[in-house]
Formats: structure tokens, C-alpha cells, sequence
């Protein structure tokens, strides 16, 4: 028997594992996959791949939500009905599986037509497989109409689910002999007393990828990368920005193309990178600033587009990551305007109207100059400059300077 588990919201990582998990089991000829459950819900996408595993699986699939306190909701619902068998532990719940959009944190007002399709095309959904399950369809649509939820004791007594189990050793123990109808409606009995239990958990390469998918941490290093890569271009030869704002991007970019990203977050993100460089450039006393805060938020929020449970990116971390970007890339912007009118304090370029003192006169011949302690080879246009003079750089020629006079010695 092998284990499985979902713990945490469903994305495109944790439905690669499930799948991947049911695919080994049946090519191992498992006799039976638990699935535990305690979930909020997620994607559309990652739960239907994960449904689609399920229904096809060679081998019996049972959903259990578990342990106690755990809920299966949204996307959860949907997963636990579509098992050969469904069990929940004592103070559980499942349900709430209408589809919404959210914005700042509250759901958003979607038109009314295209709230309908969603719904509809959700209820037709779970309806195709919780009939062929025998299972309560009817109840079980207002999950997705009327946002219904289900205590354990309800949705056993609803008919949604087959068992409350305390624990998977009580739950297996139910099982153990028992005939269950397949989704093809072939029949199987479960010798399960003698069954070694396989627990299946994710690779240290999902681990990772789950955690960079989750949209708030997507976010942050979308907005981590560019910081990185604008400070090396400003800042050449700092090096470390350039490797980690990389990495950051290589990274966002692995997860833009797991999770359904909406360009016109995107494109409201970069409108905010512009706006914080424009503030820097022309001061506007704050009005480009303040709008490229409202765009890089508003880029946040829409980033994610999901019509199932409104997994994005949260307001908190949208104003969180935001705000300190607005005053870190307006710092560096300022500094690097200002240092292009900063006089050069290296090499040649230095010594451009810079003052010194005339030590071999400078004519139609050239002389020599003094000029921060160094003698230079200098020569002039404007006639003879006689020994003693002061005199002023112009242009350096090589190792030859041109000067001008700038009045009579003083102190000789």
C-alpha cells in the first residue's frame, strides 16, 4: 500500500508528486493509495491533473482527510469525491468549493455571465465522477452553488463521504475485505491486513519547487531579481547584486511557467520600474513615485490568474515588497544621476582646469608646467607664457597638455 499526502495548497508541484506517486504505485502494482488530505484548496489546473490521475489509476485510490482539525476545501472537495473511497476523521470538514476571484484580499465582483459559466462548468464538473462514485451529487453540487460546507458527520450522513475513521490504521481496518465498484464499474475486495504501508514523500527537487510556485514568494523574487539586475547595470563591477538578482529571475521565471500568470501583471510591474526611475530623473515632488507604488501593487494582485479560489499574491506582501522597492530604487536612481555631474577624480581627466605654475617658459616651443607637484610638457595657442606665470589646462594631449594663461604669479 502506498501513502501519499496533500498538505497545503494545490499547485502545479504537489500535483506533479501526486500524479508521479499514483503512476509508480500502479507500476509497482500497489494494492491500494491513500491519500491524506488537509488542504484550503488551489489551482484548477493542478486539481484537475490530480482528479485525472486519480479516475485512471490502475490501482484503488482512497482520500482520507486527516487527522483531526484538517479540512479538505475548494479544489480539496473536488479531489476527495473522486476517489474509489472517501473517509474524513472525526472534526474535519469539506465544502466551500465555489469558485471566486479576490482582489486586495476580498473577493472581486466578476460579471455575472462569466460567474455563471464557471460555476456551471464546475457543478458539470464534479457531477461527471460523483455519480459514477455513487455518491450524493445533488448535495454535493451546492459545495460549488451555494458555497456549502460539511462537517464529517454531514457529509457521512449525505452520502458524500463512505467512512469517518479515527486514525489510517482504523480506516484500513474498515476496509480490509470490503467490495468496492470501480470507476469503469469492475469490482475489487480489499485484502488490506496483511499490507506493508509505503509512506511516499516529496523529493528535496519538489520540496524546493513548491516553495518558489507559492505566489508570494513568485512575487518576491520577480521583484528581487530586477532590483538585482538594476543595481549591477548602475553599479558595475559590484558583482554580487548582478549574481543574485540572476538567480532570483532564473527563478521567477521557473515558476512563471508553473503557475498562470497574467501579462497584464506583468506589464503593470515594469510600468512601476519605469515610473521609480522617472522619479528619480525628474523630480515630480512624489507623483511618479506614488504611481508607480499603485501599479506594482496593482501588478501583485493580478499576477495569479485563477477564477477557483483566489490563490495570488497577497496584499500584504504586494505593499510589503513594494514600498521598500519605491525608496531603494529611487535612492539608487538619485545617486547615479548625481554622479554623472561629478567632476573625475582619476587619471588624466583630472587635470582639466586645473591650475599650475609655468617652470620653462611655453611658446611657439613647448615648456614645462607644474601641476599637482608632477612637471608636464606643456604648449599654448595663446601666444608666450613666460616663466613663472600661471597657467590653466584646456585639453591633455597625450603627455602634453594645452594651457591658457590665467593672470600674473602671485607672491614673486
Amino acid at each position: 500500500m502506498v501513502r501519499l499526502q496533500i498538505d497545503g495548497d494545490i499547485e502545479p508541484i504537489l500535483a506533479e508528486y501526486i500524479v508521479n506517486g499514483i503512476q509508480q504505485a500502479n507500476a509497482d502494482h500497489a494494492s491500494l493509495i491513500l491519500i491524506t488530505m488537509n488542504t484550503p484548496g488551489g489551482l484548477d489546473t493542478s486539481m484537475r491533473a490530480i482528479i485525472q490521475a486519480i479516475l485512471n489509476s490502475q490501482a484503488p485510490v482512497v482520500t482520507y482527510v486527516s487527522p483531526t482539525g484538517s479540512r479538505a476545501a475548494s479544489a480539496g472537495f473536488f479531489i476527495l469525491l473522486s476517489a474509489d473511497v472517501a473517509a474524513m476523521a472525526p472534526g474535519t470538514d469539506t465544502g466551500a468549493a465555489s469558485p471566486i476571484m479576490e482582489m486586495f484580499g476580498q473577493p472581486a465582483k466578476i460579471d455575472e455571465t462569466l460567474h455563471k459559466k464557471i460555476t456551471n462548468e464546475a457543478t458539470a464538473y464534479l457531477r461527471s465522477y460523483a455519480e459514477k462514485r455513487n455518491r450524493n451529487a445533488d448535495l454535493a453540487a451546492t459545495a460549488v452553488s451555494d458555497a456549502k460546507a460539511f462537517s464529517a458527520k454531514e457529509a457521512l450522513d449525505g452520502k458524500l463521504v463512505d467512512f469517518i475513521a479515527n486514525s489510517p490504521e482504523d480506516l484500513l481496518a474498515k476496509l480490509d475485505g470490503r467490495t468496492i465498484t470501480r470507476f469503469d464499474g469492475s469490482t475489487v475486495t480489499l485484502s488490506l491486513s496483511h499490507a506493508a504501508e509505503v509512506p511516499v514523500g516529496m523529493t528535496m527537487r519538489e520540496k524546493f519547487l513548491a516553495r518558489i510556485v507559492q505566489p508570494d514568494i513568485f512575487f518576491i523574487l520577480l521583484i528581487a531579481g530586477a532590483l538585482g539586475i538594476y543595481t549591477e547595470f548602475t553599479h558595475p563591477g559590484l558583482f554580487a547584486p548582478g549574481v543574485f538578482g540572476g538567480i532570483a529571475l532564473v527563478l521567477a521565471i521557473i515558476s512563471m511557467q508553473m503557475l498562470p500568470v497574467n501579462v497584464a501583471g506583468i506589464l503593470l510591474i515594469v510600468l512601476a520600474l519605469a515610473l521609480f526611475v522617472l522619479e528619480a530623473k525628474y523630480p515630480t515632488h512624489g507623483v511618479l513615485g506614488v504611481g508607480g507604488v499603485i501599479a506594482m501593487v496593482l501588478g501583485a494582485m493580478f499576477l495569479i490568474r485563477t477564477p477557483w479560489t483566489g490563490m495570488g499574491v497577497s496584499l500584504s506582501t504586494a505593499l510589503g515588497v513594494a514600498l521598500p522597492f519605491a525608496v531603494i530604487a529611487f535612492i539608487l536612481t538619485r545617486f547615479v544621476m548625481r554622479s554623472r555631474s561629478w567632476k573625475v577624480a582619476t587619471g588624466r581627466e583630472e587635470l582639466l582646469s586645473e591650475e599650475g605654475e609655468v617652470t620653462e617658459p611655453v611658446g611657439t616651443a613647448p615648456g614645462m608646467v607644474r601641476i599637482h607637484g608632477e612637471l608636464w610638457r606643456a604648449a599654448t595657442a595663446a601666444g608666450d607664457i613666460p616663466k613663472g606665470a600661471r597657467v590653466r589646462v584646456k585639453k591633455v594631449d597625450g603627455l602634453t597638455l594645452e594651457v591658457e594663461p590665467v593672470g600674473p604669479r602671485h607672491g614673486s
